[in-house]
């Protein structure tokens, strides 16, 4: 039996109640209704909103877009990485323990 991979790691991250997005093949369409700003993001991106959404942590996300994508560990480390990075640098996404606060 897999253990539950969402609860593997570090505390989830939050999409603040101002950000919406819209899935398709391709990727996504981000809007920060709050900021108004508009972003399009690729479909590993996409995925990775996804998961935080529905409350993975950040290993798990790692674990899941190594799977799914079939790359390395390290890749997949590495692209979660700069995609939270960039999702916070744009107010995107809050850290966990943040309490809302940017």
């Amino acid at each position: 039996m897999r253990p539950d991979i969402q609860q593997l790691g570090l505390p989830m991250y939050r999409i603040p109640d101002t950000v919406r997005s819209t899935h398709g093949q391709d990727g996504a369409v981000v809007l920060d209704i709050r900021q108004g700003q508009m972003f399009n993001i690729n479909l590993v991106g996409s995925r990775i909103l996804e998961l935080l959404k529905q409350g993975f942590t950040e290993s798990a996300i790692v674990v899941e877009i190594g799977r799914e994508f079939h790359v390395s560990r390290e890749t997949a480390e590495k692209d979660v990485r700069e995609f939270i990075d960039a999702l916070k640098k744009h107010e995107l996404l809050q850290d966990p323990g943040t309490n809302g606060q940017h």
